[in-house]
């Protein structure tokens, strides 16, 4: 008989360590969603300010060309021949 007790003592162990267990995973899963939801913010805000830079830089080029950098000056060239084909094609567009 003390067979049988010693053998549900074990299992009272084990289970309680199971136990002991899951609730660590299940906090640790609660950490690592945590962390993962302000990576990807972090994330979409690093795009985000990515976008906004990438725009800022290319204004900043054309204001440059404009200004007289020979550097990009066919760019401007291209991008003024470009703007004039819109225009003429709205003002096509508006005659008839």
């Amino acid at each position: 008989m003390s067979e049988i007790a010693e053998i549900i003592d074990s299992l009272e162990n084990r289970i309680q360590k199971l136990f002991m267990k899951i609730e660590s995973l299940e906090k640790n899963s609660i950490e690592l969603k945590a962390e993962l939801n302000k990576a990807a913010a972090l994330i979409q805000s690093q795009s985000g300010e990515i976008i906004a830079l990438k725009s800022e830089c290319d204004s900043l080029k054309m204001a440059n060309s404009l200004l007289g950098g020979e550097e990009n000056n066919r760019d401007t060239k291209l991008k003024i021949n470009s703007l004039i084909r819109e225009i003429d094609y709205c003002i096509a567009q508006l005659s008839d």
